[in-house]
């Protein structure tokens, strides 16, 4: 049994790896590297987007979630749906700027210090998504072969990523990407039956978890052992978790480069339509594998001392599904870490090589010295995610606290300079400085604070503070000139 799923993950890997040097010979060009040149039809587009969306954020951070407080936990990818309402207006927007990251966007808005302080607060966020993608491909690598420690684990997977972002850029991420869409989309719809079966249904579900699994909020509404609910405290608990998804979601520079990367404007926007069709089936579908296997593991007797509640559906496809499909399923949650890992990755090495490297150091670089500064920056930028993967406890808090810098920092000037004329160089800039310091400051030292706010995520004062100085400094400062606005209006 255990040699099938090493032989999985083979296949997976070997896999991969022929996608990404089959691409290379095409890569020729700075937009080869960094949008594929431009080429991406939408079917394409439907599968990377939403391989780059759910990744360990959905099936590590969303399962110890679900593990937690059951299904409540659909708080959190429900954020993600309510953005994708409003990406539906956007996307087109976005392929007509035809530019190649967030910051290009924000410097053709705004002004360059919104460029720089929004490179440096993607490099927070998304080197910390990777971070816990390292980490989530180790729990896997420990659950199949037990020789290999977490922490092993976790650097061999960052090794592999690595090198693999690094050959062939967007074009190796995008095609990759659809197989492995359809993989986890198929695998996951045949897991379901078989994992209900096995516990006795809906009934069997029920005995095997407490009742708050199956109530809206589920253990968040708890007010310590008293067992009291609070809804307004329960709610205010959900929406932590809500927003920060949804502000991800709708300014993620991610998803924007995906949209760069569109053949034409209508490619983007059809490919949304089939985003939202697949996120939310997807989505639900991780959330109820979570759930059904934390009944599972409740009944189980087997010893398990070194498990964490965020490892629930790889645990579940190895011990309770059928050693096939179970190897599927690992293979599949394995090959989506690494996808996501290798999105996240490319992404900030897209920031430091457009936005600082090409901007302001070498301006006149020829495409050879380009693509070769942009492998060395991703082989820099892995090695930082790692260290960060090596200490990580929660992929939950990690996850909330990454979402957190880029929807307080970077959304709300991305959504001001598509719907709001006002917004000026000024006001930007106070956004992003305040979004980000806010977000970093309280993750270090909320634990030194009382549990009433040792426990808070950082999304509302964040957020609160970095809207308020967007549109209060905004107000106070001259109007942006009609030059200054006509790409996002006209």
């Amino acid at each position: 049994m255990l040699n099938l799923y090493a032989m999985v993950l083979t296949l997976i890997v070997v896999a991969l790896l022929g996608v990404s040097i089959a691409q290379i010979r095409k890569v020729h060009t700075k937009a080869d590297y960094l949008v594929a040149g431009r080429s991406l039809p939408a079917y394409v587009l439907v599968f990377t987007l939403l391989s780059s969306w759910i990744g360990a954020g959905s099936l590590f951070a969303g399962a110890e979630n679900a593990f937690r407080n059951g299904f409540a936990a659909l708080w959190q990818p429900a954020g993600g749906w309510a953005g994708l309402l409003i990406i539906y207006f956007v996307a087109p927007r976005a392929r007509k700027f035809a530019q190649f990251t967030i910051p290009d966007l924000l410097e053709s808005r705004y002004n360059t210090a919104a460029r720089i302080l929004g490179t440096i607060a993607i490099l927070f966020a998304y080197t910390a998504i990777t971070s816990y993608q390292f980490r989530a491909g180790g729990d896997i690598m420990h659950l199949i072969f037990p020789a290999i420690a977490k922490t092993q684990g976790t650097i061999i997977i960052a090794v592999f990523v690595i090198l693999f972002t690094a050959l062939a850029g967007m074009a190796s991420v995008a095609y990759m990407d659809v197989v492995i869409g359809i993989l986890i989309s198929v695998i996951g719809v045949i897991a379901i039956p078989v994992l209900f079966g096995r516990i006795g249904g809906w009934a069997g579900l029920h005995g095997a978890l407490p009742a708050t699994h199956f109530t809206l909020f589920g253990e968040w509404g708890l007010n310590g052992g008293n067992g009291l609910r609070d809804n307004r405290e329960a709610l205010i608990r959900a929406l932590e978790y809500f927003f920060p998804t949804f502000l991800l979601m709708i300014g993620n520079q991610s998803m924007y480069q995906k949209f760069f990367s569109a053949k034409s404007e209508r490619d983007a926007r059809i490919a949304v339509v089939g985003w939202v069709f697949g996120t939310v089936v997807l989505e639900t579908l991780i959330v109820a594998l979570a759930v059904v296997g934390s009944g599972l593991f409740a009944l189980s007797i087997m010893p398990t001392p070194d498990f964490a509640p965020r490892e629930i559906i790889p645990f579940t496809a190895r011990h309770f599904l059928p050693s096939f499909v179970g190897a599927l399923l690992m293979g599949s949650v394995f090959a989506k870490v690494i996808s996501t890992a290798n999105n996240y990755l490319f992404s900030p090495a897209t920031n430091l090589i457009n936005d600082v490297y090409t901007r302001f150091i070498h301006p006149d670089a020829s495409h050879k010295n380009v693509l070769l500064v942009s492998r060395f920056l991703v082989v820099g930028l892995g090695v930082w995610a790692l260290l960060q993967a090596i200490k990580l406890e929660s992929v939950l808090a990690k996850a909330m606290y990454a979402y957190t810098i880029y929807s307080a920092a970077i959304t709300p000037v991305v959504m001001a300079a598509f719907f709001w004329r006002r917004a000026t160089r000024e006001g930007a800039v106070a956004c992003l400085l305040s979004g980000t310091v806010i977000t970093v400051v309280w993750d270090s030292v909320k634990s030194d604070f009382p549990r009433l706010i040792s426990e808070r995520d950082a999304i509302f004062p964040a957020l609160i503070v970095s809207a308020v100085a967007l549109i209060v400094v905004s107000l106070l400062t001259p109007k942006p000139n009609r030059e200054q606005i006509a790409t996002f209006y006209e």
